[in-house]
Parts: C-alpha cells; structure tokens; sequence
C-alpha cells in the first residue's frame, strides 16, 4: 500500500520505511508529523480523493535539518561582466513510519528495515 501526500505544495509517493527529504519543516528533530493531505491511495483497492481522502494520514519521524547540495549559478555577458552565485535549498528528511488508508488499515514500518534500525534504534 502507498499514499500520494503533498507537503509544501510538491506531491511524494510515500509507503511505510521510505526516508524522503521535502522542503524545510518546522518541527524538531526526533519528533513525529502527522501528514493529513493524502490525495492518493493506492494498492489492493485504490481509493482517490476528492480533494483529499477522508482519514488517510501519513506518520513520519523528523530524521534531521540540513541543506543540499550547493547549486552554481553564472552569467555571462560577453566582454563585459560575469558573475558567479551559489545557493543551497533547506530540507528536512523524513522517515516514513506508517501510512492509513482511511477504511481502518494501517501499514506499519518493519522492525528490521535497515532505516528503523539506524534511526529509530529498532531490533
């Protein structure tokens, strides 16, 4: 089972133990995001929303803050000027720790994915 969520106006195919990285969250490290506009579920039945299904959520746990990669940036006039920017985009990564479908099933994250055991110190 899967859920389409949008977080920050950008749309991510999240399902239990998947580690995504979306724009910059307020929330603080090790605490967990109820993610509650589920446009999509897909799966065994596929259920899709009008705007959004009705008691779908996603739970997720706050991995960290960083930023990315930097990202160069020239202009060029040709004989007169160049110039040169960088700039680098805030994220947040997220663990994704269960997904609801609305009708009462709940997709858990598994005890040994190599992500639960890094992160959430899972056996």
């Amino acid at each position: 089972m899967y859920n389409i969520v949008e977080i920050g106006g950008h749309q991510y195919k999240v399902s239990a133990g998947d580690l995504i990285d979306v724009q910059k969250l307020q929330a603080d490290e090790g605490s967990k995001v109820e993610l509650d506009k589920v446009l999509f579920v897909g799966g065994e039945n596929t259920i899709v929303g009008e705007p959004t299904v009705k008691g779908a959520k996603v739970v997720a746990h706050v991995i960290r803050h960083d930023k990315s990669r930097k990202v160069i940036v020239s202009k060029r006039r040709k004989g007169r000027w160049k110039r040169k920017n960088g700039h680098r985009q805030q994220y947040t990564a997220l663990l994704i720790t269960e997904v609801h479908n609305g009708s009462g099933k709940i997709m858990k994250i598994e005890s040994d994915n190599k992500w639960a055991t890094k992160y959430l110190g899972q056996k």
